[in-house]
This record gives C-alpha cells, sequence and structure tokens, in this order.
C-alpha cells in the first residue's frame, strides 16, 4: 500500500486525500492548527459564532463531486441554502442595489440606475456564461506546466476567446455605463484578491456563477462543509493529526521521502503533497539548492495578492436590515486599489464587505454576527495603535451608514495581513497567494507538480487552477486524479 502525506488540511488537501484513501493508498494529512478547513475556520466568541471565510459559496456541485466519487452524498452530511437575492451593494451617493438570479429583478433595478445596461444585461449574461464555458471545458480540469501546453490548436483556440487580453474594467464598460453599478461587477476581481483595472477580462466568469445558478451557505455554517470532509475521510480509514506542523519535507535523491515535523518526527511516504501557500511552504520547507527552477530570488518576484484587515464583531441587538452579504463601496473606487497595489497602504477610503450569515440562519449566533472585512495591501501593522486606529475608521464609516456598531458591540476580534500570514503561513498574508495581474500570474499558476522533485505535488487556492474553495476543490480532484493515473501507468 502506497503511503501519501498531505501538509495541510484544507479543502483542496481533504478533496486529495479522500480520493487517494478511497483507491487504496494509506494518506496521513497533517494540519499545523487546531482546526480542518484552511480559511474555512469557525470563530467562537462567547455567544457569537463567525465563519472566517470563504464566505461566498458557489459551485456546489463541485463539492459534492468529491464524496460522490467515493460513493458517498454530501447532502447527507450538510444543507445548503441558496440565496437568491444574495447581495446588498450601498454605493456613496446612497443609492442601492440587490444582485440576484433573477434576471427580471436585475433589470428592474438598472431600468432606474443605468438604463443602458438595463437593454443590455441579457447580452452581458451571455457572454460571461460563454466565458464560464470556455474556462471550465480548457482549463478547469487540466494542470498546466508551461505556456507549451497551450500550444494545441483546441486550446489556443478557447485561451484567446475568453479575452485574456482585455482588463476586467474595459470589458464590464462595454455594458455599464453607471460607475456605480460598473464598481459591482468589477468587484468580482477582488474574489481571486486582484484590481480589475489590470485583472483579465477572462475571471468576469466569476460572476456567471452567482447571476445565475446563485450564491449558496451552508446550514450551522461554511466549516461544516470541511467538517464533512473530514467525517468521510476518516470513515475511509484516512489519518488526521491537527496542531502538527511540519518543519521539512524529506528529499532523498530528489524525490520526496516523507515529511519531519517541528517536533522531529519523521513520516515517511512515497508521495507528498502540500496544500498550503506555494511560495511560504516552497521556501520553507524545501532547501533552495534541492529545487533549481525557483530559487528564492524568482519566490519573491511573485506580487502578492491582496489580504484583508478583518473585525469580528458580535453586536447584542439583531441587525435586521443588513443583508447576509453587504457591501459599502467608495465615492473613489479606482483610488483604493491604486492605495493597495501602488502606494503598498491600507486604503483611505476602502471598500467594506460584510458577512452576517445570522440574516439566513439566526440559530447560528446570538444578536448580529459581522464578519467585517477590508482590502489590505500585504503590510506589517504590529502597532496596536496603528490597528486601534484603522478599526475605529471602519465603525466610524459603518455608523455613517446607520449601523450602531459601538453602542451595541459585545464581542470582537481583528485579523490584520500579519496575523492572517501567521495564522495560514500565507505570502506576505496575501489571500490568494500571486495576483492575477501579470498574464504568466493569471493564466500559468505554479505548478501542481514540482519540476524538480519528484513525487511531490501541490494543491489549494496559490496553484492552478486558483483561488475560491470550489477552484481549491478542483485542484486537490486533479491532483488525485493525476497521481492514480501516473501510479497506474
Amino acid at each position: 500500500m502506497k503511503k501519501v502525506v498531505i501538509i495541510g488540511a484544507g479543502l483542496g488537501g481533504l478533496a486529495a486525500g479522500i480520493q487517494l484513501q478511497h483507491e487504496g493508498y494509506h494518506v496521513t494529512i497533517v494540519e499545523k492548527n487546531a482546526h480542518a478547513g484552511g480559511k474555512m475556520m469557525p470563530v467562537k466568541i462567547g455567544d457569537y459564532s463567525f465563519d472566517f471565510g470563504p464566505n461566498t459559496i458557489t459551485m456546489p456541485d463541485v463539492f459534492r463531486k468529491v464524496l460522490s466519487n467515493v460513493g458517498e452524498s454530501l447532502d447527507d452530511y450538510i444543507e445548503f441554502v441558496r440565496l437568491d437575492h444574495h447581495t446588498k451593494n450601498v454605493f456613496y451617493s446612497g443609492d442601492s442595489f440587490i444582485q440576484s438570479t433573477s434576471p427580471d429583478a436585475v433589470i428592474k433595478q438598472l431600468a432606474d440606475l443605468d438604463p443602458t445596461a438595463a437593454q443590455t444585461y441579457w447580452d452581458y449574461l451571455k457572454e460571461v456564461q460563454r466565458l464560464y464555458k470556455q474556462s471550465e471545458h480548457g482549463f478547469f480540469h487540466r494542470t498546466f506546466q508551461s505556456w507549451l501546453d497551450y500550444l494545441s490548436p483546441s486550446l489556443t483556440k478557447a485561451f484567446f476567446s475568453v479575452r485574456p487580453l482585455e482588463t476586467m474594467n474595459h470589458f464590464h464598460s462595454r455594458y455599464f455605463k453607471n460607475k456605480e453599478i460598473l464598481q459591482v461587477f468589477n468587484r468580482y476581481a477582488t474574489y481571486i484578491g486582484s484590481s480589475p483595472y489590470k485583472t483579465p477580462a477572462t475571471f468576469s466568469m466569476i460572476g456567471y456563477l452567482e447571476m445565475t445558478e446563485g450564491v449558496f451557505t451552508i446550514k450551522g455554517g461554511n466549516p461544516n462543509l470541511a467538517q464533512a470532509f473530514v467525517e468521510v475521510f476518516k470513515k475511509l480509514g484516512g489519518s488526521l493529526h491537527l496542531e502538527q506542523e511540519v518543519s521539512q519535507v524529506i528529499v532523498r535523491d530528489q524525490t520526496a521521502a516523507g515529511v519531519q515535523l517541528a517536533s522531529g518526527m519523521e513520516v515517511p511516504a512515497d508521495t507528498v503533497i502540500i496544500n498550503g501557500d506555494f511560495i511560504t511552504a516552497t521556501k520553507q520547507l524545501i532547501s533552495e539548492e534541492l529545487r533549481p527552477s525557483l530559487p528564492n530570488k524568482k519566490l519573491d518576484s511573485y506580487e502578492p495578492s491582496i489580504s484583508a484587515f478583518v473585525i469580528l464583531a458580535g453586536l447584542k441587538k439583531y441587525q435586521q436590515d443588513i443583508h447576509h452579504h453587504q457591501v459599502f463601496f467608495p465615492e473613489d473606487y479606482k483610488r483604493e486599489f491604486s492605495d493597495i497595489f501602488e502606494k503598498n497602504q491600507l486604503p483611505e477610503d476602502p471598500t467594506v464587505y460584510i458577512c452576517h450569515s445570522a440574516y439566513t440562519d439566526r440559530s447560528i449566533s446570538k444578536g448580529s454576527n459581522l464578519f467585517i472585512l477590508v482590502n489590505a495591501p500585504a503590510v506589517n501593522m504590529k502597532s496596536g495603535e496603528e490597528i486601534d486606529r484603522y478599526k475605529n475608521k471602519i465603525y466610524d464609516r459603518l455608523e455613517k451608514e446607520g449601523i450602531d456598531i459601538r453602542e451595541n458591540l459585545e464581542v470582537e476580534k481583528v485579523y490584520t495581513p500579519d496575523s492572517i500570514a501567521h495564522l495560514f503561513h500565507a505570502y506576505k498574508g496575501a489571500l490568494y497567494g500571486v495576483s492575477s495581474h501579470k498574464k504568466s500570474d493569471a493564466f500559468l499558476r505554479p505548478r501542481n507538480k514540482s519540476k524538480d522533485i519528484k513525487a511531490l505535488y501541490y494543491v489549494g487556492g496559490t496553484t492552478h487552477p486558483g483561488g475560491g474553495s470550489p477552484m481549491v476543490t478542483l485542484s486537490g480532484l486533479n491532483v488525485a486524479k493525476k497521481i492514480i493515473f501516473n501510479d497506474k501507468a
């Protein structure tokens, strides 16, 4: 029986572990934190429960596939709840716009806010559907090693058909003339930690799923998805070890041979999978001389994606006017990305996103459990005074919007880019690894299979096919399939 060690119990690692364990491998997953699920982390503060993230769930069939592949049904473990009218967007002007899976509901709002868009919305839906279908067929279920992989006639045609040379903002400007409505659709770039003014229009496909299939949440909290994966993995005989940090990947004759834990204990393996930040894990776990194609200088040259300044705020008075997903936009949206990516500073006037899961499921938490997120660069914020100042800036902004934070605040916890970097070993605190501004980084994510070390693989949001919980899960499925195929060949 071949042994596999997976470093990290995020969704990608769990998905890979389930497939491999079912195929007869002996799989051990080692996780440094006290929970499985990676950033899909439950947080309990007093009587308040929060989901750290990801807050927006799409493509539920990807998660179902993880279990259906091994003869299980995910619906036996969790319940998906569809949010048809899923996000309320509030603009600087005072106008608001609710995103919905109902085109008629969207067009009715656009007729008042952006009459041109009301006429072109169906055309926009058709185009983003085309972008999504092309991407799903051509890219989601493959691993790419170099630009040469795009040179088959079918893939070359698919690549150039998904608008790789146009920016998201330029593409959306074809359909939306109201600058505030344009902000709503441009915000999809932040789902992959990037700027809409630099990200390829290809990634406009992200919105297709929300506009047609809908946004989902999971009854009892999104971390229940990770727990369902854990339950099935253990049921199949897999071993999961929490609060065990890996100090290095053991390499013999340029082949991965297991891992060494921080305790000094060695766990032998025939194959090693790293489910963690590609850059941080590679630098920390593999000696530089063993990876000539990835020297530290090259790893340090990657532009990190967006990080975040996060506040978990428990309000004793239930806030019935805050939707499950609610966004407050600034007057100058473009300036926010200039602050983050060009000036490397916290936005002076940020977009504020709130996830209020108690809006949909009151049983989850006491009062209102507000997950408040502001996009941030990968910066050091080790001064308590600096953290308090920025937290109060956000509170001031929300109180101007009519949300009585301080008056009702009972519990709170703040996460900065530094704490995110420490908690998840994230490169400079980046939530999505590498940004998608360069074409090479957008379409050639770090590879799933090591070029230098045999039997070493990577899964997760920093590798192909990209960030977001469905893509992370697909990376685990893709890598498991590749390992099984190679071993049978």
